[in-house]
């Protein structure tokens, strides 16, 4: 095999290349949306996240100091589970911990404690006492918050957007199942939004809210790296 190609447990009969894809996909270990950084199936609809196609046996979190998170190819026993991280069902690849019964996405597992560009920083939080700037609640799931603590997001808001726009989001708008196609800009000055009616302070909050959606939600799609401008577009205009 080369360098770029694996065989996987979950998809044996195929060997699965790595591709970088600019088009969201659905992962077949987590069952999750997904973008970025991927390996797929040349012969057939089979894709995995990075976190998914090399997991980790066992995993610790700062967040639960006490657990130990053992990867599971399915989630265990036969009552419905969800993860801790955004409160999300599930189905596929989880990392569970036996002792407490606490369940992560292994992308939730695995998401950064802190997003930084070298202008903007997030910190990952357990809980928060601000209110959410998507579902103006407070506490919740984890939440991703601006240094300044003024900007605040859930991570179970950010998954419940993308659950409501993922059939627009991979399959386009108009008749067909035409796939949305959108070039990956850079980390700096992308989709600011600012107030036409206000100056200073508040356009500048919006375009830094702007800004820490993105990564927010390029964390939670399992590749940090990858901002996607017209997925993002998409989900501020619903915002």
């Amino acid at each position: 095999m080369k360098y770029n190609e694996i065989s996987h447990f979950s998809h044996p009969q195929h060997i699965l290349k790595f591709e970088y894809t600019e088009v969201p996909f659905k992962c077949d270990g987590c069952k999750e949306v997904g973008i970025g950084s991927r390996y797929c199936c040349s012969f057939c609809d089979f894709d995995l996240h990075m976190h998914c196609t090399v997991p980790s046996l066992s995993i610790s979190h700062p967040f639960y100091t006490k657990c130990s998170f053992q990867f599971l190819s399915r989630p265990p026993g036969d009552t419905p589970r969800y993860c801790n991280a955004c409160e999300k069902d599930v189905t596929g690849f989880v990392y569970h911990c036996k002792t407490c019964g606490f369940d992560l996405h292994p992308c939730c597992a695995k998401l950064p404690m802190v997003l930084d560009d070298g202008e903007l920083k997030l910190y990952l939080y357990r809980k928060v006492s601000s209110p959410c700037h998507r579902c103006g609640r407070k506490g919740r799931s984890w939440s991703y918050q601006s240094a300044c603590k003024k900007y605040n997001l859930h991570v179970a808001c950010v998954r419940e957007m993308l659950v409501e726009n993922w059939h627009e989001l991979y399959f386009g708008g108009g008749k067909g199942s035409r796939k949305l196609q959108s070039q990956i800009p850079s980390l700096k000055n992308t989709l600011q939004t600012p107030h036409k009616r206000s100056k200073g302070k508040v356009k500048k909050c919006c375009e830094m809210a702007a800004l820490a959606l993105q990564f927010i939600i390029s964390a939670v799609l399992g590749d940090p790296t990858a901002l996607i401008a017209g997925v993002i577009g998409t989900l501020m205009s619903r915002a």
